[in-house]
């Protein structure tokens, strides 16, 4: 099987293919009871399997949080393939005094940097807060990158706002990086997806997609075939899979749409197609 392809991210190799970590972990944006569904359905071997697929096609950079499930999934993949995963942390943390001790942004990147993350991109939920629009300032970014950058972890910003991308490339903000929304049908994202697309186009930094199909309101085939289509060489797509061949699928997709082949993967099938032809398994 050929390599994924690659991008360079503050001066560290990484698939252009991310593995998302939300259908591991039980973030369904769907129902309580889908995240249910997949908490009890995951187990570090079951997600030591999927990590496994990626893996061996190249796909070797993860995005996610902390959790004793996936590091343990991370170990055992690691073990199996030979083959590192190179971790993109995003961890949220007190912005303000009176938080848990924990949660201090000292102790919360300490733990990324024990577990061995390449990068450390503050969450969403904390980047967007510190988001000033009247001022076009990220308050206190440059003190957690430095936080960052002297644990030997490289900084960038998880975030749900488009204005974030405009603001830390005004104001030359320390991000090697941009994680931002981006699909086809503009699912959680806050602007119109061709407003989003030109801000990813003119992005100074590298951009990882998130949400390209939409938490499964997309089919493969097309949330990967409008992102793939639509981003940079330098950009690339996370991808968030429940089962080994659930990986599979988007990665063959994912290889057929970035050598602009028509995909041949097998199609689901129910009984009101029996009139379209016979059932074909492609494998």
């Amino acid at each position: 099987m050929a390599e994924f392809q690659r991008t360079i991210v503050g001066g560290i190799s990484v698939s252009r293919m991310i593995i998302g970590t939300n259908w591991f972990l039980g973030y369904s944006h769907t129902s309580a009871a889908k995240d249910r569904f997949i908490t009890s359905y995951q187990t570090s071997k079951n997600i030591a399997d999927i990590l496994e697929v990626y893996l061996k096609n190249g796909v070797d950079t993860l995005m996610g949080m902390t959790q004793p499930i996936l590091n343990d999934a991370i170990q055992i993949a690691q073990e199996r393939t030979g083959r590192k995963i190179i971790t993109i942390y995003t961890p949220g943390f007190n912005v303000l005094p009176g938080g848990p001790a924990e949660s201090e942004p000292e102790a919360v990147f300490d733990r990324c940097q024990k577990l061995g993350a390449t990068f450390c991109f503050p969450h969403t939920s904390t980047t967007d807060i510190l988001i000033d629009r009247m001022h076009n300032v990220i308050r206190d970014y440059d003190r957690y990158a430095r936080m960052i950058r002297d644990r030997g972890m490289i900084p960038g910003l998880s975030t749900h706002m488009p204005e974030a991308v405009t603001i830390a490339d005004q104001s030359g903000a320390d991000v090697e990086a941009y994680v931002q929304i981006y699909n086809a049908i503009g699912f959680l994202m806050a602007l119109e997806v061709d407003w989003e697309m030109r801000i990813i186009r003119n992005a100074k930094k590298p951009v990882m997609t998130i949400k390209s199909m939409a938490a499964g309101r997309l089919l493969p085939a097309v949330g990967l075939a409008f992102s793939w289509n639509t981003i940079r060489d330098q950009d690339m797509v996370t991808v968030g899979t429940t089962t080994p061949d659930e990986a599979r699928e988007v990665i063959e997709l994912s290889f057929d749409y970035l050598e602009r082949r028509m995909p041949e993967n097998e199609l689901q099938w129910t009984r009101s197609k029996n009139l379209l032809g016979p059932r074909k398994k492609t494998r």
